[in-house]
């Protein structure tokens, strides 16, 4: 008779272990355990303000947009649209910092995850790569300016600086994991507030010469970001240099 050979259910190595204990014990989880809670606490706020009939479906369906607007185009892009489907200044203000905050809470903890090998999704790689290139070309700017520039890099509009690549900065300069989170918040939130003002004012004004005002301003802002997104991905394609 031949000998059935059962394979015995391999311990996970010394490396891996390694790897897990790492993970658990590091400030980065508690960052993305509290980006997962606010998650659930915003989902949880959307659900009760319509079973409370606050909302209608339609603001419903207008809020989880803008959610989606801002994490695929920006906060320029979620915000305009806010104020296209007639949402208070408020509602916006608030959305807007929930769904940035919770970017940054989560995102943050995984790329550290990345860089140190601990964590790596493998789909998220190039992404994270590409935003890992991003942080480099300005943090020689903000290293000679410190916790101001790098506030300032979050807060102005210009392409390539925000949040995201504020916070990967802010690991690069070695800065406690609390203290970039708090400064990419700030940064944030200020700017969420200058676009408030300024989108507001625009929107008003184009409402009172067409009707479809707020629409085109919208169409602008979105086809300005693609445009330049198929712009820096054409350049990537043209450089070998920037593969990775």
């Amino acid at each position: 008779m031949k000998k059935v050979n059962q394979e015995q259910p391999q311990e996970p190595s010394q490396n891996t272990r390694s790897r897990r204990f790492r993970i658990l014990s590091s400030v980065e989880l508690h960052i993305l355990l509290a980006g997962a809670l606010l998650w659930l606490a915003y989902i949880v706020w959307g659900v009760t303000v319509y079973v409370l009939e606050l909302w209608t479906a339609r603001e419903l369906h207008a809020i989880i947009a803008m959610s989606v607007l801002h994490i695929l185009f920006g906060r320029a892009a979620a915000m305009s649209f806010g104020y296209t489907v007639g949402f208070e200044n408020s509602t916006i203000i608030f959305a807007n910092m929930v769904v940035e905050s919770i970017q940054v809470l989560i995102f943050y903890p995984l790329f550290v995850f990345s860089w140190r090998k601990l964590l790596v999704i493998k789909r998220l790689k190039k992404t994270m790569d590409r935003i890992h290139n991003a942080a480099e070309t300005h943090h020689e700017f903000i290293h000679r300016y410190g916790l101001i520039g790098l506030f300032v890099f979050v807060w102005i509009p210009f392409w390539m600086t925000g949040s995201v690549i504020g916070c990967v900065i802010g690991f690069l300069l070695q800065l406690h994991p609390w203290l970039t989170i708090s400064v990419v918040l700030a940064g944030s939130y200020v700017a969420i507030m200058s676009w408030a003002f300024l989108l507001k004012e625009i929107h008003t004004r184009m409402a009172a010469v067409s009707s479809y005002g707020s629409l085109i301003i919208l169409g602008i802002i979105i086809a300005a970001i693609i445009i330049h997104h198929l712009l820096q991905r054409r350049k990537r394609n043209a450089d070998p240099s920037s593969k990775p």
